[in-house]
């Protein structure tokens, strides 16, 4: 690994074992001005006591240096370049680490940092309700719901996809409600609809969702994962369905104007085909292409952030015994793209990591790390996803022209014959929300609550949900 640089994220170079397994982003170790390691949600040294905070256009932690206001500071060793101030929720129950530039203008990546509430940082701003923090449950569950988002927002930043807030593009852009059930209401439901994200804040509890996904016989349920899925289907708005990458998404994952409705109701009577595990990352990925993208791409975070973070701390998988067949180029979607091998090294990298790290697992007593097997049908979807977010980087921010809809992004690389489609539902929007957790029956009288009245004690912003009157 290249030597630490405590201004900035570590980046690959040359002679790494990146060369090796082809990381697709950054690195994942971030180091103090003192030398020793810190880590993501860190806000201070615990070696030396120097105040760290992360830094969006940076895309990693940094040590800060206070200036002569004791709410400003600049990053260590560059005492006139750009100053910060904490993010507001630095000091309230979610315990925000992340900084707000104090002059946007002369911060740069303006692409991440437009569109922030007053006070909150790039992620925080991105969060329309927060559950009542008066029940006493409610604000170490919020606390769990921001490190998560954060830690995959910190992924999107790295990987160069566009995050627009709210606040940005009121009608498309990003926005997360955490809610909570009410006595008396729908039960809530995690799902998405035209940029706005609900999570049930009992997610948050580890005995809770660790007791949904025995229930529903899943092999793994997280937040991160339940994040990493539900922006899946943010990013199918922005990138994919008005584009030319739709023409490819349609022939690898089908045609996604099929009755999102009827299909949902006939995997939870029918259950997945018996052949899914030949075709589909999970069994929920069966039920619906748009299922099947946000799990797939969910899958491919999965594999970028674990390879990254791995690289990062001189993780050597290369000389592993393996349980299973590299993948070849026959198991391509596009075997002959330039960028093919790459994608390939990336890909067998990450299976010989997987060897490794569910061995680890096995000496604690633990379940499987990675408690999946990767079928050859779905690679090609991976190499799709991977090829458009890698077209991402150094692309402008899509910019919503008349009409509503994005302007193309890149143009992806020629694709093979499409699958004919059906005339598109009079209100695409109505049937991209999903009503279930992945591999979840529906509540009868499920849905997501509206966003509540704002309310004094709310952050700037952001929204308290409100309890319903008695």
């Amino acid at each position: 690994m290249p030597e630490s640089d405590s201004s900035s994220a570590q980046v690959h170079s040359g002679g790494s074992l990146a060369d090796e397994l082809a990381a697709p982003a950054v690195s994942r170790a971030y180091v103090c001005q003192c030398g020793r390691p810190v880590y993501l949600r860190n806000s201070q040294c615990l070696a030396c006591g120097t105040p760290l905070g992360y830094v969006t256009s940076r895309v990693g932690v940094l040590p800060l240096v206070p200036t002569d206001d004791p709410e400003l500071f600049t990053v260590f060793g560059e005492p006139d370049g750009p100053r910060y101030r904490r993010c507001t929720n630095f000091s309230t129950a979610a315990g925000c680490n992340w900084l707000v530039p104090d002059d946007q203008e002369a911060e740069p990546g303006l692409a991440h940092t437009h569109g922030l509430a007053p006070g909150l940082c790039l992620a925080c701003s991105a969060t329309r309700t927060i559950p009542d923090l008066s029940v006493p449950e409610n604000p170490e569950l919020w606390q769990k719901m921001e490190a998560a988002k954060r830690r995959v927002l910190s992924q999107l930043l790295a990987l160069g996809l566009p995050i627009s807030t709210r606040l940005a593009d009121p009608d498309h852009g990003l926005a997360f409600d955490f809610l909570s059930n009410l006595p008396g209401a729908p039960r809530v439901l995690t799902g998405h609809q035209d940029g706005v994200i609900t999570l049930n804040i009992e997610e948050g509890d580890d005995a809770q969702r660790e007791k949904t996904r025995a229930e529903m016989r899943e092999p793994y349920r997280t937040l991160v994962g339940h994040f990493r899925h539900e922006i899946g289907h943010y990013y199918w708005d922005v990138l994919v369905a008005p584009t030319p990458w739709l023409e490819g998404f349609r022939a690898l994952f089908g045609d996604e104007t099929q009755d999102y409705g009827q299909a949902l109701q006939r995997h939870y009577e029918n259950g997945p085909p018996a052949d899914w595990a030949l075709r589909y990352v999970t069994s929920y990925a069966s039920t619906h292409p748009w299922e099947d993208w946000a799990e797939t791409w969910a899958h491919y975070l999965h594999m970028a952030d674990t390879v990254d973070t791995a690289l990062s701390f001189g993780v050597n998988a290369v000389n592993v015994e393996l349980t299973s067949d590299l993948f070849t180029r026959e198991d391509l979607w596009q075997p002959d793209h330039e960028d093919a091998d790459r994608f390939l090294d990336f890909l067998n990298g990450w299976v010989r990591l997987t060897n490794v790290l569910n061995e680890l697992s096995r000496s604690m007593g633990q379940p499987d790390f990675y408690p999946f097997v990767l079928p050859h049908a779905a690679v090609g979807k991976l190499q799709f996803i991977h090829q458009l977010v890698t077209a991402q980087r150094g692309q402008p921010a899509p910019v919503r022209a008349e009409g509503g809809e994005p302007a193309p992004v890149q143009e992806p690389p020629p694709a093979g014959d499409p699958v004919p489609v059906q005339d598109p539902p009079a209100d695409p929007a109505s049937v991209a929300t999903d009503v279930a957790q992945p591999d979840q029956a529906p509540t009868p009288d499920g849905g997501a609550l509206p966003p509540a009245a704002n309310q004094p004690e709310q952050m700037p912003g952001q929204t308290l949900q409100q309890p319903l009157a008695a």
